[in-house]
């Protein structure tokens, strides 16, 4: 396991290498100048050049990347070219609150969906799998900006019980979370649903329930166990979109997070706040799936990394 781990961490730095080559020319592309945006409608142009030359933005674009490649080697991802903090600060500010936000939204995700697939599956073409299936069919396609929009105007305005907006307290927590866990638990139900259903099939369970098997032992230490691999990649594969920031959500809230701040980060032309929190979400994503590939081999002992 430890040699599989390095592998795949080897495996990520040219990952990464490739995110920052795409991330870093693709925002040279937006059209805007910083400069321009930082000195104003009326600087002159001996300005806006004095502000490009002390920024580096007057050099080739091969040399900046390669200046920030060294810096970033070093773990200096640069300062804000509006606010001149430090990247790294602004994220170590931003992403644990994203990091919480995320946890929340998959906790109450996997709450919902697993139990929801669970009992849609153990009660296949009857009218609680068709309430099921329906009701996960509704929470994917509602946007997200709706539902959260729509229960800010019920429990913080109309019933008063939750606040709207900030981050202060676990309660500023709650209906962000639901909002974004709502579609996480949907697809989390169907995949579950799918997934049970494959294993409720199989010889062994079978078996099982005609040893005599009480059922919600067959289905919780039979079944369940063995349908939870691919459960746990599509939770992995959610909780990874949930920590890159969930810009719709984080802006409804006003939750201060790295989707707010990477969409702030692109209307202001701001290229090493950009490129440190994609280079991050990146990141993250890498050492998520390997953190599922670990989950697998706890979910099922047959299997061995070489």
């Amino acid at each position: 396991m430890a040699t599989y781990l390095i592998k795949r961490l080897l495996l990520a730095v040219p990952v990464l290498l490739g995110v920052s080559v795409v991330v870093f020319t693709m925002i040279r592309l937006i059209p805007g100048d910083p400069a321009q945006l930082m000195a104003g409608q009326a600087a002159t142009e001996e300005i806006i050049r004095e502000i490009r030359e002390t920024l580096g933005l007057d050099r080739p674009v091969v040399v900046q990347y390669a200046i920030f490649l060294r810096n970033a080697a070093r773990g200096d991802l640069g300062h804000s070219l509006f606010n001149r903090a430090p990247v790294t600060e602004e994220l170590a500010l931003r992403f644990p609150r994203t990091v919480r936000l995320g946890v929340a939204s998959m906790l109450v995700a996997a709450a919902i969906g697993v139990p929801a697939g669970i009992i849609s599956a153990t009660r296949h073409l009857t009218w609680v799998d068709s309430l099921v299936m329906v009701v996960a069919l509704a929470g994917v396609s509602i946007p997200v900006f709706w539902l959260g929009l729509n229960l800010i105007l019920i429990f913080a305005v109309r019933l008063q019980w939750l606040p709207a907006i900030g981050h202060e307290t676990w309660a500023h927590l709650i209906l962000p979370a639901v909002t974004l866990g709502t579609a996480s638990a949907a697809i989390i139900a169907r995949m579950t649903r799918s997934a049970m259903l494959e294993v409720l099939r199989q010889d062994y369970v079978r078996t099982a329930r005609a040893k005599g098997v009480a059922e919600p032992s067959v289905v919780g230490r039979h079944a369940l166990r063995n349908a939870l691999i691919p459960v746990v990649t599509v939770i992995g594969l959610q909780l990874g979109t949930l920590l890159g920031g969930a810009v719709l959500t984080e802006t409804v809230f006003a939750w201060p997070g790295v989707g707010r701040l990477l969409v702030d980060a692109v209307l202001a032309r701001d290229y090493p706040i950009i490129q440190g929190t994609v280079l991050l979400i990146t990141s993250t994503f890498v050492l998520l799936n390997v953190l599922v590939d670990m989950v697998y081999a706890v979910l099922d002992p047959r299997i061995r990394y070489e």
